[in-house]
């Protein structure tokens, strides 16, 4: 009877995991979160209300960069609170519904974010290589229908993540790997088959992240050649530092994401610290520093936010 009640009473809730062997956090590692949470909360509605505001920036690219800026709000406000709760208040029990909750979130607005930088590569890719028709192509009902479809790919293919968990027994110590809930985290805990759960997230990280990089990959191809085909060097290099922005924004994203992704699928042996460190690279980093790149690289952009 002992051993049932115990079987209950850990599977009706996580552990949030802080950093490892650093049960008294140090204060400046809490004011670190904090500082990043603001900045990547103000960053981000500072160029939301921009581009709102100043009708010479209702154009394409900054429509797509808007998207970016509210994907990455999504993106700090679901993940920030429960990393603050547990560094902060040292709040690590987190029920069942709440981390399926959150993993949902979670992954939904980073497939969102996924297809956003796609579009943005495809809006890249038209004003280099047909400028006259640029505004023709992406009109703006066109563009607003992009973006709804962003949406609605990334909530589709994460809604399964919460309903495949909730089957599970979990009937062992529920300690998870980070201060807040991924799918592939949390189904490790359970002591039921997982190989459909493995299947289904390996089956989108390959043909959602893969195949959005893919894309991107192929249209700078179509650029490159673009730009390569123009006579003069000066437009060669304006083109280019066209795409400067994007490009920091698409390692910023894909490069810590394809790092944990492998490491929880194959890095069995690997340091729990490589975990959580790359796994607040893979949150934190892109809603912080994508305002910060764009801004810099933007003079428009940039002048308007210190007028502001």
């Amino acid at each position: 009877m002992s051993a049932v009640n115990d079987t209950k009473l850990n599977s009706a809730m996580f552990l949030l995991t802080g950093i490892p062997g650093q049960e008294d956090v140090p204060l400046w590692i809490s004011i670190a979160f904090c500082f990043i949470y603001v900045f990547s909360i103000l960053g981000n509605s500072t160029i939301l209300f921009i581009i709102k505001t100043d009708p010479s920036l209702h154009e394409p690219m900054y429509i797509f960069l808007s998207m970016l800026a509210v994907t990455d709000l999504g993106l700090s406000i679901s993940t920030t609170p429960t990393i603050l709760g547990v560094y902060l208040f040292n709040s690590r029990e987190v029920s069942l519904d709440a981390c399926f909750a959150q993993l949902f979130f979670i992954h939904s607005f980073v497939f969102i974010e996924s297809s956003i930088l796609l579009l943005m590569a495809f809006d890249r890719f038209v004003a280099i290589s047909n400028p006259l028709r640029y505004t023709s192509i992406l009109a703006l009902p066109r563009i607003f229908k992009m973006g709804l479809v962003c949406v609605l790919r990334g909530v589709a293919v994460s809604s399964p993540f919460p309903f495949l968990l909730k089957w599970f027994q979990y009937c062992q110590v529920n300690v998870l790997s980070h201060s807040y809930c991924l799918h592939q985290d949390v189904m490790k805990l359970a002591c039921s088959d997982i190989t459909v759960n493995y299947i289904y997230g390996l089956f989108l990280t390959i043909s959602m992240d893969g195949l959005d990089s893919l894309l991107i990959f192929l249209s700078y191809v179509m650029i490159l050649k673009t730009v390569l085909s123009v006579a003069s060097h000066t437009e060669c290099l304006r083109a280019l530092n066209t795409c400067v922005s994007h490009l920091c924004a698409i390692l910023l994203f894909y490069t810590p994401e394809i790092g944990l992704s492998l490491i929880h699928r194959l890095g069995k042996g690997s340091s729990p610290l490589l975990q959580i460190v790359l796994g607040y690279i893979y949150l934190f980093v892109p809603p912080l520093m994508n305002p910060i790149v764009y801004s810099v690289n933007s003079k428009h952009l940039r002048g308007r936010i210190i007028r502001v």
